[in-house]
């Protein structure tokens, strides 16, 4: 077990679910990741959920707003980076091209959000953390594990995010395709792969969110027994481990992996 209280500036702290039905998308993952919730309200009838494994907070979700929904916004995962200080970034992602849709603005006394859509078209959020940092554990099976950009041009992505956020990448070749990886003082932090023509055209470039599990075949059964769909089927990458995208009943988009290098012990 991996227990942190802070985040470097520019490591990933946070993975938040917008969900169409919020009772059943709740139903759904702590059922999949035997998680614990904890329901704080933030309206009428309305919910943010802390996700939780034994007791401590690893994620969130909330009900989209029926504006939103009739609009054709997908139910999305969103990942959130932590950095020094939201109002700098904010102005730096409007300098380099991004688009800002929410923020930068206080919640409450957790910390302070500025939401933006890169230039390559990814949505993330960036998080100054006060009194809640981020998800309380690392490195455990049912928490998230890695975070993974998908984009049609990497060279773009990738300049973006390092000038952004001081980022260090390497590129090397993965299973048959080049894959970077994003670093932190030397510590790989998150992943990019290009889209190529392959890919179906209205699938906007991502951030996907991968969840540790102990069992890949095991959790995709499961996934799909409480009415999720496999996306990508299972597939083995040679030194990392064995993974698959999933698509929830609510229609959010993840990824659940079984990592070569993360023992179950760990659970």
């Amino acid at each position: 077990m991996s227990k942190i209280e802070n985040y470097l500036h520019g490591t990933f702290c946070w993975s938040e679910l917008c969900s169409h039905n919020w009772k059943d998308g709740k139903a759904f993952y702590t059922s999949l990741f035997n998680w614990g919730y904890d329901d704080q309200p933030i309206g009428e009838n309305l919910y943010y959920t802390m996700l939780q494994k034994q007791g401590d907070d690893i994620a969130a979700m909330y009900e989209m707003d029926q504006e939103q929904v009739t609009a054709g916004v997908p139910s999305y995962w969103l990942a959130y980076i932590t950095v020094d200080n939201v109002d700098e970034c904010a102005l730096k992602a409007q300098s380099l091209g991004a688009e800002i849709i929410a923020g930068p603005h206080d919640v409450m006394d957790a910390g302070r959000i500025l939401m933006i859509k890169d230039p390559g078209g990814a949505t993330v959020a960036l998080w100054q953390g006060n009194a809640h940092k981020g998800c309380k554990r690392v490195e455990e099976l049912n928490t998230p594990y890695w975070y993974e950009m998908a984009t049609r041009d990497t060279k773009a992505s990738k300049d973006f995010y390092c000038s952004l956020l001081g980022w260090q990448s390497e590129t090397k070749p993965m299973d048959n395709m080049q894959y970077t990886l994003f670093l932190v003082n030397g510590k790989p932090i998150a992943g990019m792969l290009e889209m190529t023509k392959e890919w179906p055209g209205d699938i906007p470039a991502h951030w996907m969110i991968y969840f540790a599990v102990e069992n890949c075949d095991t959790a995709i059964k499961k996934a799909v027994e409480l009415g999720g769909q496999v996306c990508v089927p299972a597939t083995d990458v040679p030194d990392v481990g064995r993974f698959c995208v999933i698509c929830d009943p609510q229609g959010a988009v993840f990824s659940v992996i079984q990592p070569d290098m993360l023992s179950s012990s760990l659970a």
